[in-house]
C-alpha cells in the first residue's frame, strides 16, 4: 500500500468533492488548488495508485478520453483498510445492484452497477445511479448478454440554465 501523501489526498479530494468523473487534466486543475506545485506526471501516479487501492475506478466512453470518479465504496473514507481488493480498471462496468441483482449484465467487480450522463456542451460526464435492468431482450436470439454499458448524452442542468459550468 503506498503512503498517503498531500499530493494524493488533494486528488482524493478533488475527485470526491466533485460528484463527477475527471480526466487527469481536471484533477489537475482542481488538487492544484491545495497543492500548487502539483504536476500531471504525479496525478497519473496518483491516478494509478488509487486504482490499486480500489478507492476509483476508470471511466471509458466511446471516443473519449479516460476519466476517473471515486469507487463507491471510497465515497465517504478516503482511505482503503488493508486487504481491500484492486479494482479492475479495463472497462467501467460494475457488478449488478440490489436492484438489478436478478440481472446477469454486469462483471463481476465489487463496485454498484451505474451508468453516465455525458454534458454534450461542456463536455463533463456524471454518474447516473440507476439502471434500466437487463438487456437480454435487445441481443439477438441466442446471444448472452454478459454486461452493458449506458451512457446518455445531452446537456447538464448547468448548461442548460446557462449557468457556467
Amino acid at each position: 500500500m503506498e503512503r498517503h501523501t498531500r499530493q494524493r489526498q488533494a486528488v482524493v479530494d478533488a475527485l470526491a468533492g466533485s460528484g463527477q468523473a475527471l480526466s487527469p487534466h481536471e484533477l489537475l486543475e482542481r488538487a492544484k488548488t491545495a497543492v500548487p506545485s502539483l504536476n500531471l506526471s504525479t496525478v497519473y501516479r496518483q491516478i494509478k495508485g488509487l486504482q490499486d487501492a480500489g478507492q476509483i475506478v476508470r471511466v471509458e466512453l466511446p471516443g473519449q478520453p479516460p476519466r476517473f470518479e471515486m469507487a463507491a465504496r471510497a465515497q465517504a473514507p478516503a482511505t482503503t483498510a488493508p486487504g481491500d481488493a484492486p479494482q479492475a480498471t479495463r472497462h467501467h462496468t460494475h457488478a449488478a445492484d440490489a436492484d438489478a441483482a436478478a440481472s446477469s449484465d454486469h462483471q463481476p467487480h465489487d463496485q454498484p452497477h451505474h451508468h453516465h450522463f455525458h454534458c454534450t456542451a461542456c463536455d463533463r460526464v456524471f454518474p447516473i445511479h440507476a439502471c434500466p435492468g437487463s438487456m437480454s431482450d435487445l441481443a439477438p436470439p441466442g446471444f448472452e448478454v454478459q454486461h452493458h454499458d449506458l451512457t446518455l448524452r445531452g446537456r447538464c442542468a448547468s448548461c442548460v440554465s446557462g449557468a457556467s459550468a
